[in-house]
């Protein structure tokens, strides 16, 4: 049986803000959405996701298709940055299954009445997918990139998505943080560490495939991202590669079918096609580390010196207060103090 954390499965193979145009943009996909939603009748799924897995779930939505579950069902699809699209969840657009960066971006709909309180009462606590945080370099790794420490070195120039818009950022804060702690530093020391990594940053995008994009576009010389990010950009012919830090954060992406759902039949079946090995092949594929055990891919997936969690650092319910609450969280200031606000 699956089981929370990639130790005790063996798994453990794993510039700047948009802003009133995006809005507009979901206003106007809600609308398309409801307007799908009464052509397609009950056999319409609308999936709304955070950016990153796009390219998987263009491959996994063919599959369900071919499947008993999913013959005849066709979907509409949103990607963005994960914060914003809980948000637009809450506000009213379609969803039938929401698959998120981070478990609190869920929470957010829980407390909505949009998901059931008991979402993550499954074999899989509610996750579809893990992989975890690496520095992306470019070819050749010119600026000798090897673990946390170089990113604060002078003249080095970084990308990370923001915080207080992106969950992607919000995995790379709490790995940077944790690998401090982890590394023997008072909370008062990693802290300190990340005054100092922000005034590295020199682009804060919505999301973590945009931050990708600019990244593959010439600006910075390391990236704080997924690992499936960088295997993904590595497929397509980008001169990059990657660092699995010796001290790093299991990411852990959450899915859950919407109380809102006109065919929560079909989502729920959709939900558990994506945890099939079939499924789960194609998310390896794609660079992600698998949920469901004896699931192989054409990567080999490394295994960190010291792979912590979430839960190692006070689990998120604590970490979304003490650090991206946008008004007293630890973050703010730091953004603040480089000039960089909330989305």
């Amino acid at each position: 049986m699956p089981a929370r954390t990639a130790r005790t499965t063996g798994t453990t193979r794993r510039t700047l803000l948009t802003g009133g145009a995006g809005l507009a943009g979901l206003a106007l996909l809600a609308a398309c959405g409801t307007a799908d939603a009464a052509a397609g009748g009950s056999g319409r799924l609308a999936l709304v996701a955070y950016s990153t897995p796009k390219d998987a779930y263009a491959e996994l939505i063919p599959a369900f298709q071919k499947t008993t579950s999913g013959k005849g069902i066709t979907f509409s699809q949103s990607y963005g940055a994960s914060g914003a699209q809980a948000r637009a969840v809450v506000a009213g657009l379609p969803t039938d299954v929401a698959a998120l960066s981070l478990a609190p971006d869920i929470t957010k709909l829980v407390d909505a009445g949009v998901v059931a309180k008991d979402w993550n009462a499954d074999a899989y606590h509610g996750f579809v997918t893990r992989s975890v945080a690496v520095l992306v370099v470019r070819k050749g790794n010119p600026k000798n990139i090897r673990g946390w420490d170089d990113l604060v070195r002078p003249g080095v120039k970084v990308l990370t998505p923001n915080p207080l818009s992106s969950g992607g950022a919000r995995w790379n804060v709490m790995a940077a943080y944790g690998a401090q702690i982890k590394g023997g530093r008072t909370p008062e020391q990693a802290l300190a560490y990340l005054r100092q990594l922000f005034t590295h940053v020199v682009a804060q995008d919505a999301s973590a495939a945009t931050s990708l994009q600019t990244f593959t576009g010439g600006v910075g010389d390391v990236l704080i991202s997924y690992e499936n990010e960088a295997i993904a950009a590595k497929a397509k012919g980008k001169d990059v590669e990657w660092i699995v830090p010796d001290r790093t954060i299991l990411i852990e992406n959450p899915i859950a079918v919407t109380t809102r759902s006109t065919n929560a039949t079909a989502a729920k079946a959709f939900v558990d096609f994506l945890r099939t090995k079939p499924a789960q092949e194609i998310f390896a594929k794609y660079g992600y580390r698998p949920v469901v055990e004896g699931v192989t891919g054409p990567y080999a997936f490394p295994t960190p010196k010291q792979l912590f969690t979430i839960d190692d650092l006070g689990g998120w319910t604590d970490v979304s207060k003490r650090f991206f609450d946008p008004k007293t969280g630890l973050i703010v200031p730091i953004e603040k103090a480089v000039g960089v606000s909330g989305g």
